[in-house]
């Protein structure tokens, strides 16, 4: 029986491995699933001096190092995404699915400042309402109203698991510096290996409309797709729905689950 091949699962800005929970076990009968928490995040390494995509990124080759891992397929969100075309970069991926990937903009651009400020509401409105958010997150729909920018249907999780992202994203140190990052995604043409760029339906920080279109001149040989009824965190709204992608990019074409 082969081992099974090795999967990277990197978590978005300001989250941890523990955006994966319902994802990475409807993968490990196909694959051995490593969920590393990015430096400077909640649970994972210490980051010392200011936080860039590129240093979180040497901190994960570091890790795939260390685990004696030349190569490995990667599937990230935002954040995650981006880090896992610079390792398709540094030659260090065989496949990439890449969920709502950040970094496809002009740093500066007005949309990167929409995205960001975003972003930088969710920090707020979470940092606001940690006193109250271990009663607060028992309501559906607070949990759902609470996570509209990152998910549609936020109260598909658990109170538990709803106040452990809140955690998660309180304890990141290095979210403040990768807000106001003027780091961006070099073209990338033609890719190392297979990548796919999934873009969520319902997307309120990168949309397919404008991501998307510079992501097709950016890195011109990916494949896109939409994942209908998700946000930006799609992993919150259809766990299956990822998981399937996600196995489903790392075949080569043609062959099939039975055949992988």
């Amino acid at each position: 029986m082969p081992e099974h091949p090795p999967l990277l699962l990197l978590h978005g800005v300001m989250m941890s491995a523990n955006a994966w929970s319902e994802v990475a076990p409807l993968l490990a009968e196909q694959f051995e699933v490593l969920t590393p928490t990015a430096a400077g995040h909640r649970g994972g390494p210490l980051l010392e001096g200011r936080a860039t995509v590129s240093r979180l990124t040497d901190h994960a080759e570091r890790h795939l190092d260390d685990l004696g891992l030349d190569t490995v397929h990667v599937a990230g969100n935002s954040l995650g995404g981006w880090m896992g075309i610079e390792l398709a970069r540094r030659g260090r991926a065989r496949s990439v699915c890449a969920l709502s990937p950040a970094g496809f903009w002009t740093p500066g651009s007005s949309d990167q400042e929409a995205s960001r400020a975003r972003l930088h509401f969710v920090r707020r409105l979470t940092l606001v309402s940690a006193p109250v958010a271990p009663l607060a997150m028992r309501s559906g729909l607070v949990r759902r109203l609470s996570m509209r920018d990152i998910a549609v249907r936020g109260d598909r999780l658990t109170p538990q698991a709803a106040s452990v992202a809140a955690t998660d994203l309180l304890g990141c140190t290095a979210g403040l510096d990768l807000l106001s990052t003027t780091e961006a995604i070099a073209p990338l043409d033609p890719p190392p290996c297979p990548i796919t760029l999934a873009w969520p339906e319902h997307d309120r920080i990168f949309s397919q409309q404008v991501n998307g279109d510079v992501a097709r001149r950016i890195v011109p040989g990916a494949r896109h797709v939409v994942l209908p009824g998700t946000g930006h965190v799609p992993m919150i709204d259809d766990p299956q729905a990822c998981a399937e992608l996600i196995a489903e990019s790392c075949r080569p074409q043609g062959v099939s689950p039975g055949e992988a």
